[in-house]
């Protein structure tokens, strides 16, 4: 067997933890800052939501009646 085999396999499984840590460091990153969006999305809705509860009371419907005199004269 060779002898820096072990040497060149630790080598190996350091740079791989080095490059697993540092994806993980940038996805926690991201998934920081898109969470931020996230709140910032949602404190925006939720003010638009407060606006549109303060609008003005709609107006009722006004019934309508029609006095229908020709419908007694056509008989």
């Amino acid at each position: 067997m060779h002898p820096y085999l072990n040497e060149e396999v630790a080598w190996q499984r350091l740079k791989d933890l080095q490059r697993e840590m540092e994806n993980s460091r940038l996805m926690a990153r991201q998934t920081r800052v898109a969470f931020a969006d996230l709140m910032r999305l949602a404190a925006r809705i939720w003010w638009l939501a407060g606006l549109a509860a303060h609008r003005p009371p709609r107006r009722r419907p006004t019934m309508v009646t029609h006095h229908d005199d020709h419908s007694s004269q056509v008989a």
